[in-house]
């Protein structure tokens, strides 16, 4: 038994892995851990591995400092499954995977080039920020762009103007939107969807053989012919962080 933790942005995921199957997800709050001593005593964990993309709050950190088993925090630092290897486009030479890169994204690529070898790959990671990485059909990683997520594009708007409100983004999303709330509704998960789909047929273009990985984004939903290269993988990071185990 492997056990994974992801700490993202909101909450944090605790994975119970035996072998390269899922056995149990717990969420937890991402200051406390607290769901993990029940974990600890319900598994037996070989070891365990913790990717985070904020600061751990100090009694998660002690629950984590008094585990039982080996824990790999992972950083730049951790010996990886594949190489991730950095080449711009236009270049024939590759260097060393980019410094500071979040542990988040760099789970998500090791995944997919796991999964899918030897093809380009594009993966989108819709959570609190939208992540896009890219490898070329040699394995190159050949760069990442980020941007808001749907949370963060709502919550801009009602901050940053005086009368529009803090709206649902998961509700009635019309074509066009009828009143207020509607319209800013639609113009997140329009403009995200439309975004994304952007991002897939562009490079589309460039490799047709382009395969699409996609965690995070519940209830997203795309053109026929984008959905049919998409492959959704809602547990893309922790299966990451396993293969790095």
């Amino acid at each position: 038994m492997n056990l994974v933790i992801d700490i993202g942005n909101t909450r944090a995921k605790l994975y119970t892995f035996d072998g390269s199957t899922i056995a149990d997800k717990t969420y937890s709050d991402s200051n406390t851990l607290a769901e993990l001593d029940g974990l600890l005593e319900r598994f037996k964990y070989k070891k365990a591995i913790i990717s985070s993309v904020a600061s751990i709050g100090t009694e998660a950190e002690q629950r984590l400092k008094a585990m039982p088993v080996p824990l790999t925090y992972l950083d730049d630092s951790t010996k990886l499954p594949v190489d991730i290897v950095y080449r711009k486009p236009g270049s024939s030479e590759g260097i060393p995977m980019p410094v500071g890169m979040g542990a988040d994204r760099i789970a998500a690529i090791v995944a997919a080039k796991m999964m899918q070898p030897n093809t380009p790959l594009l993966i989108v990671d819709a959570g609190t920020c939208i992540t896009y990485e890219f490898i070329d059909g040699e394995g190159y990683y050949m760069g990442g762009n980020i941007a808001p997520g749907i949370g963060i594009r709502a919550k801009g708007m009602h901050e940053h103007t005086a009368l529009l409100p803090l709206i649902d983004c998961y509700g009635e999303t019309p074509i066009m939107g009828y009143d207020t709330e509607t319209a800013m509704r639609c113009g997140v998960m329009h403009g995200v969807k439309y975004e994304i789909e952007g991002y897939i047929k562009q490079w589309s273009k460039h490799f047709p053989n382009l395969t699409v990985f996609m965690t995070g984004g519940d209830g997203m939903t795309f053109d026929a012919d984008i959905k049919d290269r998409i492959h959704i993988e809602p547990d893309l990071v922790a299966k990451g962080l396993n293969y790095i185990l």
